[in-house]
């Protein structure tokens, strides 16, 4: 039987970049597979709809043209269906593209057409590994998954403004986001709920992690990893301002572990309650994959082997 892969287009992703090169991903991984499906959508609804049609017809293997958003509509769909994945990141961020290994200077989107041809060979050798995918449990995104980092505190509320910024592009939006932030954003009370017992403390920012990076690169978690059943957990306790300023630039190179605002942890499943359950604040925003799900409290659960990947 031959292979059945479908490319999911997603036009916006790299301000047009996924646009401008869809037809010539198409033909270099054309030779790879027996069939190729062009899906190309304009919103989340439409791109679900386009998938399930493609996998009614026999679909095996689902490559996105994208970046981190994509992505993440893709594991949706790809653990839910059982269907492998494949990625070609044309995005800005291209976390989930970074850690499956792809080099940094095919994560432009210029060079995304390494990327393919590098996917079209993983394509021709068979090449597949099965990851762990974390799962968000109640709430209003309850049953999503996520590849690489849930995050709630400083560093969602930075997502949420990186993802309304225009300019710049690449990491520098979330510098720049990062910089806006720091003027408004306190730590609070938090409760982490884990394997091990509960923790309460003040923090800043509670990372998740899967896989390593989120942000465009930063290694928030640089010791996760997606195949061992157990989520890397980073907490940035109650940093000022000035704090939070001396420990971003080790963020880029993952020094902010021997930080002593900062601990981590290793569990299975893991609770973050930020006091809006008793109505004493808000929740915090949390984001998966760079996507909102939501505000605390929520929980997230490791589930071993969730999703299968074509990649080298």
């Amino acid at each position: 039987m031959g292979l059945n892969a479908a490319l999911a287009v997603h036009p916006a992703s790299g301000h047009g970049a996924a646009a401008r090169i869809a037809d010539t991903v198409a033909e270099r991984l054309r030779p790879a597979v027996d069939r190729l499906d062009v899906l190309v959508a304009t919103s989340v609804d439409e791109s679900r709809a386009l998938m399930r049609s493609a996998h009614a017809d026999g679909l095996d293997v689902l490559i996105v043209l994208g970046g981190d958003g994509a992505a993440h509509q893709g594991v949706q769909f790809c653990a839910e269906h059982d269907v492998a994945l494949g990625l070609v990141p044309s995005g800005t961020g291209n976390d989930f593209a970074r850690a499956l290994g792809t080099p940094p200077d095919a994560l432009a989107s210029a060079d995304a057409l390494a990327s393919a041809d590098t996917l079209a060979e993983a394509l021709r050798a068979g090449t597949r590994r099965r990851l762990d995918l974390g799962r968000i449990d109640g709430g209003t995104a309850a049953g999503a998954w996520f590849a690489t980092v849930l995050c709630s505190g400083f560093d969602a509320a930075v997502n949420a403004r990186a993802n309304r910024l225009r300019r710049p592009s690449g990491p520098r939006r979330y510098d720049v986001a990062i910089l806006a932030e720091l003027a408004a954003f306190r730590p609070r009370p938090i409760t982490l709920h884990t394997d091990e017992g509960t923790v309460e403390l003040d923090a800043t920012l509670v990372a998740v992690g899967n896989t390593p990076y989120y942000g465009g690169g930063v290694p928030i978690c640089p010791r996760a990893t997606p195949d061992d059943g157990l989520f890397d957990v980073t907490v940035i306790g109650a940093a000022g301002r000035l704090q939070l300023l001396r420990l971003l630039p080790g963020l880029r190179t993952g020094a902010h572990l021997d930080h002593p605002a900062v601990r981590t942890l290793r569990t299975r499943k893991v609770s973050i309650e930020t006091g809006s359950e008793t109505g004493t604040a808000p929740g915090w925003p949390a984001y998966a994959d760079g996507e909102s799900q939501g505000t605390t409290p929520v929980t997230a659960t490791c589930v071993p082997g969730a999703l299968t990947v074509v990649a080298p």
